[in-house]
């Protein structure tokens, strides 16, 4: 469990209890970070809205995002977004094998030459300043068209508010992926530079 910097708050009143339903719901338990940002229930509305409407962007491969997702997470060392994400890659019958690998995927053999580029992306975006160089963006552009690009490029940011956002707060995995019987590899913050 982890011990965050902000207390998470009670989450109550009608608004309280319709997200409460809805996480039990789709998850069996209300998330740390809710209770976390429930403390500001426009910000929390907001961050619902934008994820919730994410879910719907269907221009670039599933499988593609969750490892981007899943990189941006690894990268930054945000152990609740990637325990998150082994559990999601689970219920949407991903490849758990890949998924499994992504904190290490530089030197794992299970990715193809795109999976690799949407890692590489995604590490590249995650930097600050980004560092997203022509020869990888003009290989994604080819391989994906520009409004799987687009969304691809989207959801790197997303994941990047999300897991900004988790490790400045302190909240740390909740064992999703132990719900899943997944063992994934521990999160680790890569050392700034360029990506390969």
């Amino acid at each position: 469990m982890s011990n965050p910097r902000i207390p998470a708050a009670k989450v109550t009143g009608l608004y309280g209890r319709v997200v409460s339903i809805v996480s039990r719901r789709l998850l069996g338990r209300v998330p740390e970070p809710l209770g976390i940002y429930f403390h500001n229930r426009k910000v929390l509305g907001s961050y619902l809205s934008i994820s919730q409407k994410s879910q719907r962007w269907n221009a670039c491969d599933a499988g593609l995002k969750s490892y981007a997702h899943m990189a941006v997470a690894a990268q930054l060392g945000c152990s609740w977004c990637l325990d998150f994400g082994y559990f999601e890659a689970f219920n949407k019958n991903l490849n758990l094998d890949k998924a499994r690998e992504v904190p290490r995927w530089r030197e794992s053999t299970v990715f193809t030459e795109l999976e690799r580029d949407v890692l590489s992306y995604a590490e590249a975006m995650t930097l600050s300043p980004p560092q997203v160089d022509e020869a990888l963006s003009a290989r994604l552009l080819g391989a994906l068209g520009a409004p799987a690009l687009v969304e691809l490029t989207a959801l790197i940011a997303l994941a990047n508010f999300y897991a900004r956002s988790n490790v400045a707060f302190g909240i740390e995995s909740e064992g999703y992926a132990d719900a899943c019987q997944l063992r994934p590899l521990a999160a680790a913050p890569q050392a700034a530079g360029v990506p390969s």
